[in-house]
């Protein structure tokens, strides 16, 4: 599934020179008069996702947004698998005000609770001055448990057009692999963990916090536990890249393994530099063979995960081979 942020910001979880010329306001904190126009928005928008309603999402979109249209309407596509089944049921609001924003700036805000015992981060680049709401919400009941956020930007209005929030972005992600959601990779991870099993304990703990949030621009104090705990596993793959397996009379080089979730499945991508085969047969016999050497150096892998899948790389230009599952790899 295609991940689609689109408009205001490509948004990211760290920031050089942040700004802080702006503030975050938690959905507990918020008027009532804001938590309400959220709400009313975040819901219409949220159903006509899932609806699949494209009239009304295009209606709504901000003007200066338009020309990003069909890159919405892909992931609003691409999304029905994942919400299919489910009731819309909002997670959390968040009312973003940049308005002392000189000009667009990398920015970022720190959304707290009340007592100040939990507080989300959320990361924006190139944040023109104005008003954001962040919505996030789920599919509840879908089983795969989409997830999304939705990215709106209020509009003063104008000549014939009422002020309002508009849609500036959205992303949607499954909030389960296999019916289980992020706090079970969560569990999972840390069992793997204490069970010498660093490799699978790595990729569960990226898969817990794939799981828990649509998107990766937006943290929280339980992330960035999770963040602590994973970086503290020993022997963990966190700096064993480039990876070197030798394969009887063949090395085969890794540059990376990643949480692949293209399938909708708990798989990982392997990215290794190819010797360079043209031939289709060949290159789907060297993938494997990358594969199969990944799995017997790492056999902890295969029964915790669905499959890999293999990108080659030759001259500096990556390309997807194929996916297999586990029970494939020799």
């Amino acid at each position: 599934m295609r991940l689609q942020i689109l408009c205001i910001a490509v948004a990211l979880l760290v920031l050089p020179a942040m700004s802080r010329a702006a503030s975050c306001t938690a959905q507990g904190e918020l008027l009532q008069q804001d938590r309400d126009a959220l709400t009313a928005a975040g819901g219409r928008l949220s159903e006509a996702l899932i609806q699949q309603d494209y009239p009304t999402l295009l209606d709504a979109l901000l003007a200066a947004e338009k020309s990003e249209w069909a890159g919405i309407r892909d992931a609003v596509e691409d999304a029905a698998p994942v919400v299919k089944g489910g009731q819309v049921q909002l997670r959390n609001l968040y009312l973003l005000d940049a308005t002392n924003l000189a000009e667009p700036a990398d920015t970022q805000f720190f959304c707290s609770n009340k007592d100040g015992s939990l507080t989300v981060t959320i990361g924006m680049h190139a944040l023109p001055p104005g008003r954001y709401g962040v919505v996030l919400a789920d599919a509840a009941g879908a089983p795969l448990g989409g997830q999304w956020v939705l990215m709106l930007a209020w509009d003063g209005g104008g000549t014939g057009v009422a002020p309002g929030w508009k849609l500036a972005g959205l992303s949607v992600r499954q909030g389960t692999f296999d019916g289980h959601d992020g706090v079970w990779y969560w569990a999972r991870a840390r069992d793997l963990a204490k069970a010498d099993q660093p490799w699978s304990a790595w990729y569960s703990y990226d898969a817990a916090r794939y799981l828990q949030v649509p998107v990766d621009f937006i943290s929280s104090t339980n992330l960035e536990k999770l963040a602590d705990e994973q970086t503290r596993i020993k022997g963990s793959p966190q700096n064993a890249f480039p990876y070197t397996l030798n394969d009887g009379p063949r090395t085969w080089k890794i540059d990376a393994v990643r949480l692949d979730a293209s399938l909708r499945e708990p798989d990982l991508g392997v990215t290794y530099e190819s010797t360079g085969v043209t031939d289709p047969a060949a290159v789907r016999t060297e993938a494997t063979a990358v594969m199969s050497a990944l799995m017997k150096a790492q056999p902890g892998l295969r029964e915790n995960f669905h499959g890999l899948w293999a990108y080659s790389v030759k001259d500096g230009k990556r390309t997807p081979v194929m996916e297999l599952p586990m029970g494939q790899i020799p």
